[in-house]
């Protein structure tokens, strides 16, 4: 870390079983049971949470973008993130479309938001070069 970088938050889990298992944040404001994608289980699965957890980001970073453009987001953005778990050949990745709608925002200014925010989005940054990302505007 450099002398200009600065920890705004640290997210702390404590997780056992794997995609069967549990997860408990450290301030047990969550608790969540995982079961594997399409089996038998009743939890949810990583694949889910990387969905929410990246659409509740880029929201706030459209939100960010929009400020600096003098433009109001409408009360009812919103991002469906759809998350892929990929086998091939027995190794496996994840590739991801973000569907955005800003409705009553003109088409131009929208991309004009979605692609800052895409450029900001810590999610976005991590993802970037690592798994495929669409970004759409729906």
């Amino acid at each position: 870390m450099t002398a200009n970088e600065k920890v705004l938050y640290t997210g702390k889990t404590h997780t056992t079983g794997g995609r069967e298992g549990y997860s408990r944040s450290s301030d047990d404001r969550l608790e969540v049971k995982l079961s594997s994608p399409g089996g038998p289980g009743t939890g949810t699965n990583p694949e889910q949470l990387f969905a929410a957890g990246w659409s509740a980001c880029f929201i706030g970073a459209m939100g960010s973008a929009a400020r600096k453009m003098k433009v109001a987001l409408p009360a009812d953005v919103a991002v469906d993130t759809e998350v892929d778990l990929i086998s091939t050949d027995g190794e496996y990745y994840l590739a991801a479309r973000l569907n955005v709608s800003l409705p009553g925002i003109p088409a131009d200014i929208a991309r004009e938001i979605v692609d800052a925010a895409h450029q900001t989005c810590p999610y976005s940054k991590m993802s970037r070069g690592n798994i495929s990302a669409e970004i759409n505007l729906v």
